[in-house]
Order: C-alpha cells, then sequence, then structure tokens
C-alpha cells in the first residue's frame, strides 16, 4: 500500500501541461487501476477479519468503506477515458480538474488504511493474549493432576494449545520491528520450547514418585520458569512496563563508553550539554563498573594489572583533556589552544578504545576457556553415574562442582554482557545467565530424584533431559560468542538467522539406529577441498543477499538459513561447529533440503507474479534445486552401515548441498533484478494478506511436516508426541 501512495503523490505533483501526450494518459490510468485494485485486495482482507472478530467488527467495516470509497474516488479521477476526449479534458472531472479533490482522496485512503491496520494489530494481540490464557489454565490443571491417565489426557491439549501459541508468538516476533522486543520475545520463546519438554519428564517424575521432595522442587521450578515466560512475552506485544524492565536492560560498560565519547564530542564541539566536570564523572563511574571484571577470582593477576593500567592512562589522559578545553577557553591564542585540546580529545578516544578492547579480551578469553573445559561434560557424566548407583554422597560432591562451573557460566555471561556491543545480545547474554542459573538447580534436584529411586526409568530420562538443556545452552553461548566477536570486529555477524542444530524429534525416528561418528583426520583431509568450495558459496551468497533492498524478502531469509547451514557442513568438514557427528551432519543436511524446498516454493510464489523473458531461466533453474533438495533429503535418510559407507554418504550429503548452493548463487541475482524491476506494479499488503492466512496457520496442526517448517515457528512441541505414546507405560519398578 505504501508504493500505491507513493504513485498517488506522483499524480498529486503532476506538472501541469496543455497537452498530455497519449503514453502519459495511458500511464495515469493504469496507476488509478492499480491503486484501485490494491484498496479493493486490502478491504477484502479487512472485510475477513472484521467478519470472525466481532468486538471490532463496527470500526473495521467503517475503516474499510471509507478506504474503498477512498480508492473508489482515485480511480474515477483517473479514468480520463480515451485520447481524444483527453486532450481537453471533455468537461470531465479528472486528475488535472481536480487536483483538491485527490489530494482528499488520498488522505481518506492513508487515514482508512492506518486504521485498518491498527485494529488488524489489536486482534493479534488479544489472539495472543488468549492463546496466553488458555495455556495458564491448561498448566494449572496439569500441576494439580493426581492419577497418569489424567496427566496425559490434559497433556495432549497442552500440548496443542502450545504449538498455537508458538506460531501466533512466532510471527508476531518476525513482525517486530524492534530489535530489543524481537531479542526478548527469542529468549521467551526460547525457554517456553525448552521448558515444555522438562514439564513432560518432571511431571511425570512426580506422578511415579509422589513423596519425593527433591521430584516436587524440580517440577516446580519448571512451572515457575515457564508462567514467568509466558508473561514475558505478554509484556512485549502488550508494550507493558514491568518492575522487572530495568534488571533486563542493565547499563553495561560498552554502553558507558559510548556515552563517555558522546560526552567527550560535545566538549570538543564546545557545547553547553558537556563540561569537564561531566566527562570527568563519568569516566569514574565506568572506572568503577570494571570492578566487575578486576574483583572477579576468575581474572588473572595480569589481566587485573593490565585492566588497571588503562584505567589509569584513560583518567590521565582524560584529566590533561579537561585542562586543554579549559585553556581552549581562556587563551588568546585560540588556535593553538584548539589544536592542544583535538590532540587530547584524540588521546582520550584511543585510552578509552583501549579499555574496551582489553575487557573485551578478557571477557571473551574467560568464555571461550570455559566452553573448552564443559564441552567434555565430565560433572554431568559423574551426576548421572552417581545417581543411577544410587549414591547420594557422590550425587552431593558432584553437585557442588556443577554449583561451581554454573557461578563460572553465570559471571562469564555478565562480563559479556559488559562487552556485548549490542542491545539485542546484551538481552541475550541475560537470558543465558538466567538460564545457567536456573537449570543448574534443577540438574541437581534431578540427580538427587534419581539418587533415591535408582531404578526409575523416569528419574533417568529426567535427568538426561535437563542435562541436554544444559548442552543446548553452551551450545547458544558458544553461538553468542562468535556474534559478540563480529560485532566487535565490525563483521555482519548478528544477521545469520540459523545457526543451530536442528530441533530433536522431527528427524530422529529416520536415524535413531544409525551409529554417530566423527571423521577421523585423514577423513578430514580428503573432504578439505570440497568444504572449502561450501564455504566460498556460503560466503558468496551472504554478498548476494547483502545486495537485497527487502532483507525481510521471504527469498532473502529463506537464502540465509539454506547459507547458514551450508555453512555448519563446512565446520563439520574441519571438526568444528555445532555439527560433532556424522549423525548431526546428516540431521543438518535434511533440515537444509526442507529449507531448500521452502525456497523453491517463493520463488514459485514470485515468478506467478511476473511475466518476462527471464522468467523461463529462473524455471529452469528452479526445478534443479528442486531435484537437488529432493536428492539431499533422500540422501540423508538412506540407512548405511560401516565406516565406509558412511564416509560416502558424507561425502554424498556435501557434494550435493555444494550444487545447491551453486544453483542458489545463480538464482538470487536475477530474482533480484527482477524484484526491483516488477517492484512498483507490486503491492504491499502482504503484511495484512499474512495475517489472513495466518489464521488457519494459528490452529493446533495435526501433521508432522508443517510443524518441522521452520517458517511455522513452533516450539517443536510435536517431537513430544513421541514421549506421549509411552506415557501410559509406567514402569512398575
Amino acid at each position: 500500500m505504501a508504493l500505491q501512495c507513493g504513485k498517488i503523490t506522483t499524480l498529486i505533483n503532476h506538472k501541469e501541461r496543455p497537452k498530455k501526450s497519449e503514453r502519459t494518459l495511458a500511464a495515469i490510468h493504469r496507476v488509478g487501476q492499480a491503486v484501485s485494485v490494491a484498496v479493493g485486495r486490502f478491504v477484502a482482507v479487512g472485510e475477513a477479519i472484521a467478519s470472525e472478530n466481532q468486538e471490532l467488527k463496527d470500526e473495521m467495516g467503517q475503516a474499510c468503506f471509507e478506504a474503498r470509497r477512498a480508492g473508489d474516488a482515485i480511480a474515477q479521477l483517473t479514468d480520463v477515458g480515451s485520447a481524444i476526449q483527453l486532450q481537453t479534458d471533455g468537461g470531465r472531472v479528472t486528475v488535472f480538474s481536480d487536483r483538491t479533490g485527490m489530494v482528499k482522496a488520498a488522505r481518506l485512503l492513508l487515514s482508512s488504511v492506518t486504521k485498518v491496520l491498527v485494529l488488524a494489530d489489536r486482534i493479534v494481540i488479544k489472539q495472543i493474549i488468549r492463546s496466553r490464557n488458555k495455556v495458564l489454565v491448561t498448566l494449572d490443571k496439569l500441576e494439580k493432576v493426581s492419577t497418569f491417565q489424567e496427566f496425559v489426557q490434559i497433556f495432549s491439549q497442552f500440548g496443542n494449545e502450545m504449538v498455537e501459541f508458538a506460531h501466533l508468538t512466532g510471527d508476531r516476533q518476525n513482525d517486530l520491528k524492534d530489535e530489543k522486543k524481537k531479542a526478548r520475545m527469542a529468549a521467551a520463546r526460547a525457554v517456553l520450547e525448552k521448558c515444555t519438554m522438562m514439564l513432560l519428564t518432571a511431571s511425570k517424575t512426580c506422578l511415579r514418585h509422589p513423596d519425593c521432595e527433591s521430584a516436587r522442587i524440580n517440577k516446580d521450578a519448571v512451572f515457575h520458569r515457564m508462567r514467568c515466560a509466558l508473561e514475558q512475552v505478554i509484556e512485549i506485544v502488550t508494550e507493558a512496563r514491568s518492575c522487572g524492565e530495568n534488571k533486563v536492560l542493565p547499563t553495561s560498560i560498552y554502553n558507558s563508553i559510548k556515552d563517555f565519547k558522546c560526552s567527550v564530542e560535545c566538549l570538543r564541539e564546545n557545547l553547553q550539554s558537556s563540561t569537564p566536570q561531566i566527562v570527568i564523572g563519568q569516566l569514574e563511574a565506568l572506572v568503577e563498573r570494571t570492578e566487575d571484571f578486576t574483583d572477579s577470582p576468575y581474572t588473572s593477576h595480569e589481566q587485573r594489572q593490565a585492566i588497571l593500567s588503562v584505567c589509569q592512562l584513560a583518567r590521565q589522559d582524560t584529566q590533561q583533556m579537561a585542562h586543554a578545553w579549559i585553556e581552549a577557553q581562556q587563551s588568546a591564542h585560540a588556535k593553538d589552544a584548539t589544536d592542544e585540546l583535538e590532540v587530547a580529545v584524540l588521546k582520550t578516544c584511543q585510552s578509552i578504545s583501549d579499555l574496551r578492547r582489553e575487557l573485551h579480551k578478557v571477557a571473551v578469553g574467560r568464555t571461550t576457556e570455559l566452553l573448552k573445559v564443559h564441552s567434555e561434560h565430565l560433572s554431568l557424566r559423574a551426576l548421572k553415574a552417581a545417581g543411577a548407583e544410587g549414591n547420594l554422597e557422590a550425587v552431593a560432591e558432584y553437585s557442588r562442582m556443577l554449583t561451581e562451573q554454573k557461578e563460572q557460566l553465570v559471571e562469564a555471561c555478565r562480563l559479556l554482557c559488559h562487552v556485548s556491543g549490542t542491545e539485542p545480545l546484551e538481552i541475550t547474554c541475560i537470558h543465558a545467565e538466567e538460564t545457567f542459573h536456573v537449570i543448574g538447580p534443577q540438574i541437581i534436584s534431578a540427580a538427587q530424584t534419581l539418587a533415591l529411586h535408582p531404578s526409575s526409568k523416569i528419574a533417568k530420562e529426567n535427568l538426561e533431559v535437563f542435562c541436554e538443556a544444559w548442552d543446548s545452552q553452551l551450545c547458544d553461548m558458544a553461538l553468542l560468542l562468535k556474534e559478540i566477536n563480529d560485532v566487535f570486529e565490525g563483521r555482519r555477524g548478528d544477521k545469520r538467522p540459523y545457526l543451530s542444530l536442528p530441533r530433536p524429534g522431527k528427524h530422529s525416528a529416520n536415524l535413531k539406529t544409525a551409529k554417530a561418528v566423527m571423521l577421523d583426520a585423514e577423513e578430514q583431509t580428503s573432504m578439505a577441498k570440497l568444504g572449502l568450495e561450501l564455504r566460498l558459496l556460503s560466503s558468496d551468497v551472504d554478498s548476494e543477499l547483502e545486495k537485497w533492498e527487502e532483507q525481510e524478502h521471504d527469498i532473502v531469509r529463506q537464502s540465509q538459513s539454506v547459507a547458514s547451514m551450508a555453512y555448519n557442513m563446512y565446520l563439520f568438514t574441519r571438526g568444528e561447529g555445532l555439527l560433532k557427528t556424522t549423525l548431526d551432519l546428516f540431521h543438518q543436511a535434511e533440515v537444509l533440503s526442507e529449507e531448500g524446498l521452502q525456497l523453491c516454493s517463493s520463488l514459485r510464489t514470485f515468478l506467478s507474479q511476473l511475466v518476462d523473458e527471464e522468467k523461463s531461466v529462473m524455471i529452469t533453474e528452479m526445478e534443479k534445486l528442486v531435484a537437488l533438495c529432493q536428492q539431499l533429503q533422500m540422501g540423508a535418510k538412506a540407512p548405511v552401515q560401516g565406516k565406509t559407507a558412511t564416509f560416502q554418504k558424507v561425502d554424498s550429503s556435501i557434494q550435493t548441498t555444494r550444487n545447491i548452493m551453486t544453483v542458489v548463487l545463480s538464482l538470487l541475482p536475477v530474482s533480484n533484478k527482477l524484484n526491483k524491476k516488477y517492484k512498483s506494479e507490486r503491492t504491499s499488503l502482504s503484511s495484512l494478506q499474512d495475517w489472513g492466512e495466518r489464521q488457519d496457520a494459528s490452529t493446533p496442526v495435526k501433521d508432522e511436516g508443517a510443524l518441522s517448517n521452520k517458517n511455522t515457528n513452533g516450539f517443536g512441541v510435536k517431537s513430544l508426541e513421541q514421549h506421549m505414546v509411552g506415557l501410559n507405560l509406567l514402569e512398575s519398578k
């Protein structure tokens, strides 16, 4: 609709000429018809929304009526008739004779369209709130169940309601423009995703062992965290200001450095908003925040001394700058004094940048070291073994070890928050800190329950789920670390939309009997060239995508996902990244193939709107892409036995992925060119039409494929069906 408004602006601002060419008149007529058609489609969606929502039916109906009236007026004013009539306007009222009428119609159209969009947004928010309320009611029922049969029945309902909530909040997250809100929404949804599986196993354990205090504590913690995450989602969509808002965004050292540099610039320009005293005070507050680094027992003596030295240098340079500023205010030799001030400002900015660099090095180094140490999961393995043996003393000892590790990781998250570089990354650091803080005690309570009931399969399964959540958060922290490094070094690290492993559940059925193995050094060497080609293609695709003006276009987002997953597969050939085993690689290949097929679907929709000679070229390439994605999918699912066959399957998967990337790379420039070429003929109604289409998607989905689709934004709740099958087989042990 914004594009159509741009066309209307062109009509309003047209140059007055005594004669209008036939070409100009035809163009005006086409613009008017395009606007009228766009308004008609827009209004049709708005009226459909109104019919489904009685509480806003009258308001929406009135807004749609006004929009249609404005569209009809614009169509009438631009219906200038034949070329002969046009030379004199034939006495008819047209855009040439009634410019005021066109302005009024345009204003009415703008106001009515805005009102329709606002009302539609209110309806979406109400849907999310209603969905949350249903989840909360069912959650209360789940918490109070006393029989296993009742639990199975209610949990099935809960799963469907969570799927609906997942769709609604996922769409809302994609629509959010504020990156901070988007990061908070992502954090809350991540909690809900992980807690759904925890809730299942924790509740099963509590039902199996109703008198076990540690099982009850474990379960209560999951329910509490889930309710907090649900409330956070509602705060975001309703823009409520909670009492915990300040905790969500504390003042980081990075932000303090930004404010300090801004004040220094004001001082340089001799603006009244800043004085030397203000700048010195800001520096002292900033230096005080560095105590989070220097007071840490995990910071080495050398690191502590380096930070203190840079802080002292920053103090000296700031004092010198303040002195130079006073001299510049009072000196008769204005030019010399100004030059001295300029030098002092540059030195101050340099020393504060050195401080940021030193803090970044300490935070990143500390986190990297911790991730390396904890990647072996020694304490988790020891806890599980001690619990399975029923050794309460050993569980207590290893629990102390895990608690210390938790404190180290929590502190690492705080330090990373100080140097993260963007507010969305700060929010992600805070989420990671809270997650480690909560999951640590939950693992301990689950281990205590297993130690008290070592023969209980349910208690063992519950401990496994919490340990997997811990491992998952470590993987997320590794990605967070990479993004913070990318931002610090000026790379586009925070733009990759898909860098995580496939969610468990969807693909495990195909490969349940497959053996997960790692490539040895010889196999990695033979894969090096193929992996390098994959890396270069991923980089080329990223570069091509940066040329697109519409970064939220489906083709762009899906191509980014494919490139990100291909990059993961390249890291696998080097023995790095999140894909540790061949099983991980085959999971990733299957998800990549599905995302590639989604890209084909978006391309097909895009091409259906075009009439161009280059369309046939794209169709040919798109058919190749479909065939390659299907080939990759079938290859990833094919069972293999033996080391040689497994390696051949790895080689085939990566080669096919390389061919997919080659085709994607060939499609993107042509797609971008055609997108720009026909942009003026397309409407911007997608946001409202998507809203209408989402109503079908937001209902509980029954087929597994719909839930596995990345664009559904599901929580992965469907993976719970595997566990639901066994819910009626409660152990007698």
